[in-house]
């Protein structure tokens, strides 16, 4: 089991999840979070620490969430390891926006 950033995280990336993982296993991109499954310690104190509530358990994603299972070991192998992400400036307003996977800046 892992936890899993989903797209409410994308755009406004807050970042309170990083800091409190005891694994480093979260990696930052340019307007989004990922966790590595292999390094997460299945603690759950990210989702706790999520704002936007963008973070869940890999056995409790929707349907329409799994896609960001893969996604996130993908852009984890991808990113750099970080324990102390900042928010992205407008983070509050794009926290409300639906439907944002088309945002994810991808990497390439």
């Amino acid at each position: 089991m892992a936890y899993v950033v989903t797209q409410a995280c994308i755009a406004c990336r807050f970042g309170d999840c990083t800091q409190v993982c005891p694994t480093g296993a979260f990696h930052e991109g340019p307007n989004f979070v990922a966790i590595n499954p292999a390094t997460c310690a299945n603690c759950g104190l990210c989702e706790l620490a999520c704002p936007v509530q963008a973070i869940r358990a890999d056995w409790a994603l929707t349907a329409e969430e799994r896609e960001y299972l893969a996604l996130n070991a993908e852009l984890a192998a991808q990113w750099p390891v970080t324990t102390a992400t900042e928010a992205l400036a407008g983070a509050q307003a794009q926290a409300l926006v639906p439907d944002k996977r088309a945002l994810l800046v991808m990497p390439g």
